[in-house]
């Protein structure tokens, strides 16, 4: 047997699945645009893999994993989040690029772990043996599981843009909204004049993404906001699964503040930010 034969036999069963999805014809009306609602989801789906992965494990481990096991389920966690990020690699589902653009997100977000814990924004309450400080190693992966949808659905929807900003702009936007997370405790939250900075940035942004055949698009920053909302759903499940605990969810789960989905918002435009170093922003043809 050829070395690689079954990653790229696997790789071409996948394209050759999408390329069917995109080649049927539903018709007009509203089969078409029923259909097309369809292969969105389907696309978004296949996109979060890593995170969907991720998330259905920290709520069976919380339901299900033993109480007594030898393995402390933090340390269960991460080296499953370990064999996952080798698969979408081994499989070709991520670049080689892209992963190295996520494990630099995983390690932005780990010493951001490191020092909100120490404040006391947020804390794990099981134990492990791989951790960092009072950080368990599998909380890198969840930026990482940001990261990696972000890279994958820009280059499953072949994702183009209209009036993009400088990119050193972009940067500059990123470094100070990661500054802002420690800065704030400090000194005065900048949050907000983050958000309006991102708007006058992004106002103009369309993203043309290709679902089935006709591109459709929407404004950038409406995007961005859906994201932003997905991901706080996710950080709903995760905390009702004891992952991490937020002041108030120690004795009793409660859903996690409203005010969550702004941080995420900006902390997701990181992510874009970086993976915009590996994957090409390109206009429309």
């Amino acid at each position: 047997m050829i070395p690689g034969e079954d990653t790229r036999a696997h790789h071409s069963r996948f394209r050759y699945l999408r390329e069917r999805l995109e080649a049927f014809d539903p018709g007009t009306g509203w089969r078409l645009w029923l259909y097309e609602f369809v292969l969105f989801g389907i696309k978004q789906a296949w996109a979060c893999l890593f995170g969907g992965l991720l998330l259905f494990l920290l709520l069976a481990t919380h339901l299900f994993y033993p109480d007594d096991a030898a393995l402390h389920r933090y340390d269960f966690l991460t080296l499953a989040a370990l064999a996952i990020q080798a698969a979408m690699l081994i499989f070709k589902l991520e670049t080689w690029e892209e992963a190295r653009v996520i494990l630099l997100f995983h390690i932005v977000g780990t010493v951001m772990e490191l020092f909100k814990t120490s404040v006391g924004s947020w804390a794990y309450p099981e134990a492990s043996v791989l951790h960092i400080g009072a950080v368990p190693l599998f909380s890198g992966f969840m930026y990482a599981a940001v990261g990696s949808y972000i890279a994958r659905v820009w280059r499953i929807f072949d994702f183009r843009y209209t009036h993009y900003p400088p990119r050193w702009a972009t940067w500059l936007l990123a470094a100070a909204i990661y500054a802002n997370f420690f800065t704030h405790h400090w000194t005065v939250d900048l949050r907000y004049g983050l958000f309006a900075l991102t708007a006058v940035m992004f106002w103009r942004t369309r993203v043309y993404f290709r679902n089935w055949r006709v591109p459709r698009w929407m404004p950038l920053l409406l995007g961005f906001g859906l994201v932003a909302l997905f991901i706080w759903f996710a950080e709903n499940i995760a905390t009702f699964a004891n992952a991490w605990n937020y002041p108030g969810q120690e004795q009793q789960w409660e859903m996690v503040s409203i005010a969550k989905y702004g941080s995420w918002y900006l902390l997701m435009l990181i992510s874009f930010v970086m993976v915009a170093l590996v994957q090409q922003v390109r206009e429309p043809d």
